[in-house]
């Protein structure tokens, strides 16, 4: 029989029936846990505890044990934060904004994007406390009541605009994915055996019955959380980015900052999307709804984003230039030629060259060359920050005060130890949380699936969209009704 081409690639592999897609999504969870799983548990926890201890140990000992000096007041702990928020940043666009959108290939992403969010602002958040020296009075960032005499915040300063973003950010991320997992909940909540795991489901699932009211408040609410949360992913960084360009250092204090940080961020969000899922599927076996066709729209946004960022690097050269003020000019020569010109080449090959190889369709519909090119582009990412931040003031207006940033090993042991907590995080994530949106998957099974796609013409759509198919679909719908709300 003649069949036509799909005009676009099915979003869901095989046939797989509404049944079957809540067996798949399930089963990690209902099964004993893989070896793997526990070897790479126990391997992060290890990574994870050894932070924990190079931050105690700091707190302890006081800043000094980092690689800090008196004209490099800031290095690693302000770029690993404005690198945690940056990958945290996928999670609410892919979320929120092609959600808004309508955009059907979120749906195998978006769970796990979300949780990746979260625990990358946890690990960001860790960061600004630690550098405060004295975390014990982290609440002074809080616009408290005058009960201390005087008001403590200022204002003025960016840094307390990123706690109140930071936060904002964090509460909304939250709630957006545990709305979501409401449903999933429920459906866990109703098949697993075990009786104390069946009564967290069923505290987690807040009684969902999934009534068609149930559905109409959750897509109502899913819609109006993206939103309140799309303006966030904009404002986030933005507000990140003004740490530096409301300062008056030459380098720093550049206009193009706030898009171009957002840009990033999405890259560097991306990015870290892709190192996950691509594991996850090989994992979890869920080849079925995360294959090439999400690995090719996601590595469109990689390329995209890494344009805009390639753009704001030259437009940054070329305005130092353009400006005639020769601190400005020496602050990008400097990064070019200086002593870092190892970093500032690495972040230009990672994130300016690298993601051009995306032109190429075969490229970027490779999961390997995928895989290599996200961890490659994260490394940049960190480049970046670390780059803008360091060369920015390791050479002041002074020669008598010039000096290099050399990292001690407290300094990596934070960084790395983040690292690890934040796999500690995901894993346990992956272990009992369902990664892949049930319900959601099941919406798009109908229009997105390849058996569907592929039935010959006299299962037709009516106007509605809805199918008239053969005696075994009409059961198939008549039993898991409420899904197709």
């Amino acid at each position: 029989m003649h069949k036509e081409a799909a005009i676009r690639e099915p979003l869901i592999l095989g046939h797989k029936t509404y049944e079957q897609i809540t067996a798949d999504v399930c089963k990690p969870i209902e099964d004993k846990a893989p070896r793997m799983w526990y070897i790479l548990f126990t391997i992060a926890l290890i990574i994870g505890l050894y932070g924990v201890g190079c931050i105690m140990y700091l707190l302890g000992t006081g800043i000094g044990v980092w690689g800090l000096n008196k004209t490099i007041g800031w290095a690693w702990d302000i770029t690993n934060f404005v690198w945690w928020v940056g990958i945290g940043h996928a999670g609410t666009l892919i979320s929120a904004v092609l959600l808004l959108f309508r955009q059907k290939w979120r749906m195998a992403i978006n769970r796990s994007a979300e949780a990746m969010t979260i625990f990358a602002v946890f690990m960001a958040g860790l960061f600004p406390l630690i550098h405060m020296g004295r975390l014990w009075l982290a609440y002074w960032v809080l616009p408290l009541p005058n009960q201390f005499g005087s008001l403590w915040v200022n204002f003025n300063s960016p840094l307390l605009w990123d706690v109140f973003a930071i936060s904002t950010y964090l509460s909304v991320s939250v709630v957006f994915w545990y709305i979501g997992l409401i449903p999933d909940f429920a459906t866990l909540r109703d098949r697993v055996k075990r009786p104390i795991p069946k009564k967290m489901y069923s505290i987690l699932s807040f009684g969902w019955s999934g009534r068609a009211k149930q559905w109409n408040r959750f897509e109502l609410v899913s819609l109006v959380l993206a939103g309140v949360a799309t303006p966030l992913v904009f404002s986030v960084h933005s507000i990140v980015s003004f740490d530096f360009a409301t300062s008056v250092i030459p380098g720093w204090h550049t206009t193009i900052f706030p898009p171009y940080f957002v840009a990033g961020a999405v890259f560097s969000g991306f990015a870290m999307v892709q190192t996950l899922m691509l594991v996850m599927r090989k994992a979890m076996k869920l080849e079925a709804y995360i294959h090439t066709r999400h690995v090719e729209y996601m590595n469109i946004v990689i390329m995209v984003t890494g344009s805009i960022v390639g753009t704001a690097y030259i437009t940054e050269l070329f305005i130092s230039w353009y400006s005639g003020v020769e601190y400005e000019a020496y602050a990008f020569v400097n990064r070019a030629t200086g002593p870092y010109w190892w970093a500032y080449w690495s972040m230009m090959t990672c994130n300016v060259i690298s993601p051009q190889l995306m032109w190429f369709r075969p490229l970027r519909r490779s999961l390997v060359f995928t895989f290599i090119i996200s961890i490659v582009v994260n490394i940049g990412m960190w480049f970046e920050r670390y780059v803008i931040i360091v060369t920015s003031i390791h050479r002041d207006y002074l020669p008598s005060s010039w000096s290099m940033h050399y990292p001690s090993h407290i300094d990596l042991g934070v960084y790395v130890g983040t690292i690890g907590l934040f796999f500690v995080f995901f894993l346990l994530f992956a272990r009992f949380f369902p990664v892949l949106p049930i319900a959601e998957l099941k919406t798009i099974l109908k229009s997105s699936g390849e058996y569907y796609k592929n039935l010959p013409d006299t299962h037709h759509h009516d106007d509605h969209g809805n199918d008239h198919a053969s005696g075994h679909d009409q059961s198939q719908l008549g039993s898991d009704n409420h899904n197709n709300h």
